[in-house]
Parts: structure tokens; sequence; C-alpha cells
């Protein structure tokens, strides 16, 4: 019998370390014998690559309403979901996703103060009833994840993304969307302390997916809870 896919999404504020953890965990469950296909948001399909340019880089998207900005993370959302996401669910694989529907919730909902019952009905046309069976949200101190993602970008030397340039009131608003987020949903979210070092982070991400999928251990199986 198939093993049924597995979607697991990775949220937090800039900073948070969430593309290190995406890499450990995908080579963790490789080698456990899993097929993993690793997507990022906006992006990850020729459309969405498109708009994650546009949104991040192009230079006019310094007058971008916040409207237009929702509209947009949207529109990759509903490509992502249809053209790799379902298909890939579909023959059993894990999707490890580098941001989801959360973002949005939290980014353009509560940082950006658009109305939360517009955001959750564009999210709910975009996805249809395809969500995550796991949001892990890796919570970091608003201003340590500047400092971070500070680092990062001197590190890089790459441009700079256009959320980086918001102020540290946009990311505490940010953080505290997101735990407001965690509760609410605490069935599917699990909060990951992201103050700690990569190997600490990874081992709590270890023992989510011990507890939620037996996955990792003794009696390793696919089944989802």
């Amino acid at each position: 019998m198939a093993q049924a896919g597995l979607f697991i999404t990775f949220e937090g504020s800039e900073g948070c370390g969430k593309s290190t953890q995406i890499r450990r965990l995908s080579e963790f469950l490789r080698s456990l014998g899993r097929e993993v296909v690793v997507l990022r948001e906006p992006g990850a399909t020729p459309i969405g690559e498109s708009i994650r340019n546009l949104l991040q880089y192009d230079a006019s998207a310094s007058a971008m309403t916040p409207e237009t900005e929702l509209l947009l993370f949207a529109a990759s959302r509903a490509q992502l979901v249809r053209e790799v996401i379902r298909p890939t669910l579909a023959r059993g694989a894990v999707i490890l996703c580098d941001r989801f529907l959360d973002s949005t919730t939290v980014y353009q909902g509560v940082a950006r103060a658009l109305d939360a019952d517009e955001v959750s009905r564009i999210n709910d046309f975009a996805v249809g009833e395809t969500l995550p069976n796991l949001t892990l949200l890796l919570d970091l101190d608003a201003a340590e994840g500047r400092r971070r993602a500070a680092t990062r970008a001197a590190t890089t030397k790459g441009p700079t993304d256009r959320m980086e340039q918001e102020q540290e009131s946009f990311y505490e608003a940010v953080r505290q969307g997101y735990l407001k987020l965690a509760a609410k949903h605490s069935g599917r979210f699990a909060v990951v302390d992201a103050s700690s070092d990569e190997v600490g982070v990874e081992s709590a991400i270890r023992r989510v997916l011990r507890e939620r999928f037996q996955i990792g251990g003794e009696g390793e199986s696919y089944g989802i809870h």
C-alpha cells in the first residue's frame, strides 16, 4: 500500500533559520529513504518565481499597496498548489515548504493590518482544501531575527529583500501574530524555540516528528494523526 504524502511548512520572521532547518530536515528524511521535495514561497514554479522577483527586488515594488502584495502572494500560492503540491502529495512524497498561507495571514493580515476576514477568504480561494499536516513555527526574538538577517545579507552580498527593510515594530507584530495563530491552530502548529544553535533546533524539530508522525524513531511510520 502506498504511503500517504506529508506536507510540512516552516514559518517564522526573518532570520529565524528556516532555510537551514529545511536543509537539515530534508537530509534526515532522505536518509530514511523518503522522497523529499523542497519548495519556497513565493516561488517554486516559473510563474511563482517571476512573482517572487517582483515582490522582493523589482524597483517598482516600492509603490506596491498591501492589497496588491496580498493578491500576488495568493496568485503564486494558487499556482504552486495545483502545479506542484497536489501532484507531489498524491505520489506519497514529503513536501518541506518555506512559508505557506500562514505567512500571508500574519504579514499581510496582521503586520499590514488588512482585514482578517478578507485575507482568510483569499487564502481559502488560493489553497482550497490543501493545508499542511504540520506547521513548524521557528520562534525568535524580533531584534535577534533582524540581527541574523542583516548578518546573512552582509555575508551573501545579495540584494536586500524588501521585507528585510521593514522597521523592528513590523517584525514584532509578525512575531506576535504568529504566536497567536499557533495558539489558535495548535493541532497543526508546533512552536520551536529558534534561539538555540542549529543542532538544538534540529533536535527539537525531530522530536516533533516523532511525536506527531512516528518518524525517526522505533516503529517509524507515515501515519498522519
